[in-house]
């Protein structure tokens, strides 16, 4: 199968693709993450897929699974009918971008890119995953193996609601395909670093700012010392940050509770345990205060496998055939391919779309992408046995 000949229309799918990104969908706005997935789940069931809607918890919203028509059963199918381990494309529907981001991000096209809030991360990709799929099915060609979409609510802050309905879902696949964006370069993720998140929680004692100031504890101020010796920790084997700072209730109140978040990174799983024991055991630094810092989600260290480089081998080829390079390459910031891959099952991630700015006010995509990392996406599917 030649993916060159298939048939696609670049302003037919940015018309598709500004619907979803005009659909706001922050991450903590379970309704607002339903709405997208309303879209998505309408568009894969008028492409013929089977859907489900898994209800979400842990106040998220829900995912979508979608499984695509298909006449056979895989290799090693359990049984008549019964499909078996095939292709799961993976993606997240959710967003960093508060609600009410389209007036100062709104759709936008111009000198050959686009811009809107999760443009690039991931709504570009997902979409051109899904177009891949009518590209095949609109020129007759059925793909070797059944085809699943999973499409999840949460992956902006971990995944924590999801992880165990992505890894058993890709545990009845052979390869997982993940359409986050491109690398810079064009390339694709074949490896992540292991992440984990903290909440840190101080607490303090409280006393009139103005009357009586000495006589208070600030739980403010302690946070603000942590902060340092936190991000003070990070080494060329591990990063600590710290962010979403929350404190105080009333500026003439010495702060009695304060809380923020932490992330630290690592390219090596021995390197992220030893930040997180690090992590952990911090004490409080000033006097007459409580200090912790709470484990809260991990991803694992996903390092490239012989089952997934063969993967991105298949891939380069097809990337080769229609022109351009797709080099791989291990990553920083988490993906859901960093459960998969960890699992050891072929995956391959950063299929989705080249730009710049995601997680800023400046996210867009190159429309130079578009039609070419389609047709890649298609080609793997067509070709995957």
């Amino acid at each position: 199968m030649d993916p060159k000949g298939l048939d696609f229309d670049l302003d037919t799918i940015l018309a598709g693709l500004r619907t979803w990104v005009e659909c706001e969908s922050p991450t903590h706005d379970a309704a607002a993450v339903e709405r997208a997935m309303d879209l998505a789940a309408r568009d894969l069931a008028l492409m013929g897929a089977a859907i489900e809607r898994i209800p979400g918890r842990m106040g998220y919203a829900g995912c979508v699974r979608a499984r695509l028509p298909h006449r056979h059963p895989g290799p090693g199918s359990p049984g008549p009918g019964i499909l078996g381990p095939g292709i799961l494309v993976m993606g997240h529907l959710d967003t960093v971008h508060p609600i009410g981001t389209l007036a100062a991000l709104p759709w936008r096209r111009e000198g050959g890119k686009c811009w809107g809030p999760g443009v690039m991360d991931m709504k570009g990709g997902n979409y051109i995953a899904l177009e891949a799929l009518r590209g095949l099915a609109r020129a007759g060609i059925a793909t070797n193996l059944p085809v699943t979409v999973l499409l999840t609510p949460d992956e902006e802050v971990g995944s924590p609601s999801t992880r165990d309905i992505i890894e058993a879902e890709a545990a009845r696949h052979r390869y997982v395909l993940v359409p986050e964006p491109s690398r810079p370069d064009g390339g694709v993720v074949t490896g992540r670093y292991a992440i984990a998140r903290f909440r840190l929680e101080a607490v303090g004692r409280p006393s009139h700012a103005g009357a009586r100031l000495a006589e208070g504890r600030s739980a403010i101020s302690e946070m603000a010392r942590q902060i340092l010796a936190i991000e003070a920790m990070t080494t060329p084997d591990a990063t600590f940050s710290v962010g979403v700072l929350r404190g105080g209730e009333w500026v003439n109140c010495v702060a009695t509770t304060c809380t923020a978040q932490a992330l630290t990174m690592a390219k090596r799983q021995p390197d992220l345990d030893r930040a997180v024991a690090a992590m952990e055991a911090l004490k409080p630094i000033g006097e007459g205060v409580q200090f912790r810092a709470i484990r809260t989600v991990v991803r694992p260290v996903w390092e490239p496998d012989a089952a997934t480089m063969a993967l991105w081998d298949r891939a380069s080829r097809i990337a080769a055939s229609l022109g351009f390079a797709i080099p791989p390459q291990s990553s920083g910031g988490g993906s859901d391919a960093n459960f998969t891959g960890a699992m050891g099952i072929a995956s391959l991630d950063g299929l989705g779309l080249g730009g710049a700015g995601p997680h800023t006010l400046d996210e867009h995509i190159d429309e130079a992408t578009i039609l070419p990392r389609t047709r890649l996406m298609a080609g793997l599917l067509a070709t995957l046995d």
